[in-house]
């Protein structure tokens, strides 16, 4: 079984959680941390004569599995390397604190009699997501204002992997 579609996690209406102990992990009510899916947030080259920086910004507040943020940042740097060459500096703004969980459930004959419904239904931990809000920048581009189709091809390609609607910025 696969993970389950964004549409049940999207809405931000309920309460964030991210109760994790580093310090004392056995005195967290989170027993184990989910995996990490994005772990790289700086990409492409620093330079300091950038005239150009473009942002992907949030128009609502909508929470973003990490697994989608690591597959708009895998398009977006590889359309960027392939057209820009390494003329750009490319960073990932939000960080996934938010902690999903889920009650599994069985399905079929007789799975009534090996599960509880809803009884203590707090879910186990299964995966990370950022809580976006209204007008928060995702991705930030420094480049120059030569490569402006290229960017916002990228961005393009970023918006149609994440959930939610966003808009494309310029600075500069």
């Amino acid at each position: 079984m696969g993970i389950r579609p964004a549409k049940t996690i999207r809405d931000s209406d309920k309460p964030p959680f991210t109760r994790y102990s580093r310090s004392k992990p056995r005195k967290s009510y989170i027993k184990a941390m989910p995996h990490r899916d994005l772990n790289q947030y700086r990409m492409g080259n620093k330079k300091d004569d950038y005239d150009l920086k473009a942002n992907l910004v949030a128009v609502d507040d909508v929470v973003v599995r990490d697994n989608a943020l690591e597959s708009a940042r895998q398009s977006t740097n590889k359309h960027l390397e392939t057209k820009t060459a390494g003329n750009y500096y490319f960073i990932v703004r939000p960080y996934p604190h938010h902690v999903i969980r889920e009650n599994k459930m069985i399905a079929g004959a007789g799975a009534d009699r090996l599960q509880k419904g809803m009884r203590k239904a707090y879910g186990r931990p299964t995966d990370r997501a950022a809580r976006l809000y209204k007008g928060q920048e995702i991705f930030t581009v420094f480049t120059y204002k030569n490569h402006i189709e290229h960017v916002k091809a990228a961005f393009e390609k970023a918006k149609r992997k994440l959930s939610g609607k966003y808009r494309i910025e310029f600075v500069g």
